[in-house]
């Protein structure tokens, strides 16, 4: 007889769409694991470099699945991460792009203190769409859906539309 596992899902979007907002509900009321991709680089050093101009750590991809891979065909596991296009489909269930409204973004990387680079170049990939762009290209687009997260209350709904996601298929035969 099979075993039963946990889904596994990816929560991807610009950074500060909202992403770990909603992870980090998910994963208490769920009971998933929640793999921060970012925190998990810099925690196990899975840098390449530094790019100065963007203030900010390049991500060692191969480093990082390979860590990860184990980790992932136990189920339950809900990764967040602001790029996808380098995870294997065969890791998720379902991938969750989480956008929001240019102002409210350009509001919350400014609090973060973004420098002028950085943060016209997240708003334009934001504005231009880039992430839901990728994760349909990357992944079956059956189980690529979008989330909004620009306020507490679209938040909210957004883990209850994740939650209601997962309540039907909570389940997957290995």
């Amino acid at each position: 007889m099979p075993n039963s596992i946990k889904p596994n899902i990816l929560v991807t979007g610009t950074p500060g769409a909202g992403k770990s907002y909603i992870c980090a509900h998910l994963a208490d009321e769920l009971q998933l694991n929640w793999l921060d991709c970012s925190k998990i680089a810099k925690e196990k050093n899975f840098v390449e470099e530094y790019d100065k101009e963007y203030d900010c750590p390049i991500l060692d991809e191969d480093k990082l699945l390979d860590y990860m891979e184990p980790i992932i065909q136990q189920g339950g596991n809900i990764v967040e991460y602001h790029g996808c296009d380098f995870f294997p489909q065969r890791w998720f269930d379902a991938v969750f792009v989480v956008v929001c409204g240019n102002s409210v973004l350009y509001d919350r990387l400014k609090e973060r203190g973004y420098n002028e680079k950085k943060l016209k170049s997240n708003i334009e990939c934001e504005i231009f769409g880039t992430i839901l762009e990728e994760a349909r290209e990357s992944y079956d687009v059956e189980i690529v859906f979008q989330l909004l997260s620009d306020t507490v209350e679209s938040g909210k709904d957004s883990v209850e539309v994740v939650k209601k996601w997962f309540e039907g298929n909570k389940s997957k035969k290995t």
